[in-house]
């Protein structure tokens, strides 16, 4: 499949596994899981047409790995990321010393006042590699990469949750725990 079709097929599950099922009638479970058959033909109803073969290579080959299959393969869905409610089934875990979160000076205001929100999504994401955050950075522009004590705010009693994909997540981080520069 040509990069191109690829692109588009996973912009087009990101938006239909994290924020909009409803833009195609798409009935997602409570976990977010989604029949891959109804996936397929609801998206075929709305000019966006793919083969399984077409998704299984989408999945496989998603450099952030957004994307799994059930292990029947018959069910698919978004690793984190989502606005809408689903329940992932995820269980706190230790995080490492820091943690890194990739940003834009735009935004270094609101959050040396707010600290990092989850803002309409379910967590905070975090990357366990400085080189991640700054992939994540630059997508907005000129990437300003935020060091995060993880440690510390586990000790503190925060929690942290490994997705599948390896992105760390929690729910907020006060500004006690940031390192900005």
């Amino acid at each position: 499949m040509q990069e191109g079709k690829r692109n588009k097929i996973s912009k087009f599950l990101s938006l239909v596994l994290r924020h909009e099922p409803g833009r195609i009638g798409l009935h997602l479970d409570s976990n977010g899981w989604a029949d891959v058959d109804e996936l397929i033909s609801k998206s075929a109803m709305n000019n966006v047409c793919f083969s399984k073969e077409d998704l299984e290579e989408v999945v496989v080959t998603n450099d952030k790995q957004r994307f799994s299959f059930s292990d029947g393969g018959t069910r698919i869905r978004a690793n984190q990321g989502h606005s809408i409610a689903v329940e992932l089934q995820l269980k706190p875990q230790k995080p490492p010393q820091v943690l890194f979160h990739g940003t834009v000076g735009k935004f270094l205001n609101s959050i040396k006042e707010k600290g990092l929100q989850k803002m309409d999504r379910h967590h905070v994401h975090l990357s366990a590699d400085r080189s991640t955050a700054e992939r994540v950075g630059n997508r907005r522009g000129e990437a300003v990469i935020l060091t995060v004590k993880s440690y510390e705010m586990e000790w503190d009693g925060f929690e942290f949750f490994l997705s599948e994909n390896g992105v760390w997540l929690t729910d907020h981080v006060p500004v006690r725990y940031i390192e900005f520069f």
